[in-house]
């Protein structure tokens, strides 16, 4: 039986072996061919763009045990065995919040109890941050949270501020080249430059949670250019 890859990607519900739903993702054909050739479960990534292990930086992987397919043949089931927790937060499944019938979210103290706090995966600063973000945009209290105040001005006042922390970012460097010292209390003579540095790319990553694109991709990018004149390509940007 053909699997319908008409529009490249399709949805794949995953459930532990008891059952319950761990998650839903993408594939591409790559990403089944890759899942079906090493026995674990590998994703697509809209927001990074590219084909993931799952587990392949927490070591949370997913070993499959079944995959099923749907009656249109354009969306599968997978089976697998849970190592550790399925979703980014270290809750067992990426479905923990409970909704009542008008739409408010809450977190039943069942599921809140599944939730390791020691145990959350790590998933890097740059994830972690991109996460609070997504999280933050959808259900952030704008009177206790800097980031939902932003987004609820979205985006021009996180675009203000990514070019008002450029500009702070700019004069530390000037004044650490010039000699200046600052009157920063911290013993680090470069301390206004990670200062400042920091705040740039934090509304950066509230800037790209907001139109859905991963940090990963500027990385991916970069990486893309190693080894690659600078005038060269800016050049084949330009043609």
């Amino acid at each position: 039986m053909q699997i319908n890859w008409q529009k490249g990607l399709i949805p794949v519900v995953t459930q532990d072996e008891n059952g319950e739903v761990l998650m839903l993702a993408y594939m591409n054909e790559e990403a089944f061919k890759l899942s079906c050739e090493s026995g674990y479960a590998h994703y697509f990534s809209r927001s990074k763009n590219r084909i993931w292990k799952k587990g392949e930086s927490s070591g949370n992987t997913q070993k499959i045990k079944q995959i099923k397919l749907d009656c249109d043949n354009d969306a599968i089931l997978l089976k697998v065995e849970q190592i550790g927790a399925a979703c980014h937060t270290g809750s067992h499944s990426c479905f923990f919040k409970e909704l009542d019938i008008i739409g408010n979210s809450r977190i039943p103290s069942e599921e809140k109890s599944r939730i390791p706090s020691a145990n959350t995966p790590n998933y890097g600063i740059l994830d972690e941050l991109y996460h609070t973000c997504l999280e933050r945009k959808l259900s952030g209290d704008e009177t206790t949270s800097y980031t939902a105040k932003l987004y609820k001005k979205a985006p021009n006042s996180y675009l203000k501020k990514i070019a008002e922390e450029a500009c702070e970012f700019t004069l530390a460097i000037k004044d650490f080249k010039a000699g200046a010292k600052g009157e920063h209390k911290e013993s680090q003579p470069a301390y206004d430059i990670v200062y400042e540095g920091a705040d740039v790319l934090f509304h950066m990553l509230v800037a790209l949670a907001d139109v859905g694109i991963h940090p990963e991709q500027l990385l991916n990018e970069l990486k893309r250019r190693e080894g690659l004149s600078g005038l060269i390509e800016k050049a084949n940007r330009k043609g």
